[in-house]
């Protein structure tokens, strides 16, 4: 049994997590276990997680090695992640650009409208770029 509990809400174009329970290594390790076959389940690769773990924040060493083993444990998965945990500070600064070296489209938020706005942002984007793509793929001489 979880030792946290994970909200999923759909929403348009995303999926939204919020995880609660104890801040351990352990919690955010089965978290992101989960959040990952949920996003499989659900064939959605965009999240937004909101993290409100209680207790003392991970130490660098721990917020490294989770995220590196996280990042390549889902490498190839996810469009875009955006991370929400206001507590963090300048740590959850650092996770993302951890993630973001091992090839995971992380970013980390102090609040879920900015986070959701960026998503909704990546959303855009990628239709706009499969429409150019779409464009650019037509034989130009058929």
């Amino acid at each position: 049994m979880a030792n946290y509990d994970l909200e999923t809400e759909r929403r348009a174009g995303y999926l939204l997590f919020r995880v609660t329970g104890p801040n351990s290594a352990e919690t955010v390790k089965n978290y992101m276990q989960e959040v990952v076959a949920i996003c499989n389940e659900s064939d959605c690769f965009r999240a937004l997680i909101e993290e409100q773990l209680e207790g003392d924040r991970l130490d660098v060493q721990q917020i490294f090695s989770l995220t590196s083993e996280g990042a390549m444990d889902a490498l190839g998965i996810f469009q875009a992640i955006a991370y929400v945990d206001p507590r963090m500070g300048e740590m959850a600064k650092f996770a993302e650009t951890v993630a973001v070296n091992r090839g995971m489209p992380m970013k980390a938020f102090v609040s879920v409208v900015e986070a959701e706005r960026w998503l909704l942002r990546q959303n855009a984007g990628t239709a706009e770029k499969q429409l150019f793509e779409d464009q650019n793929s037509r034989d130009p001489f058929g």
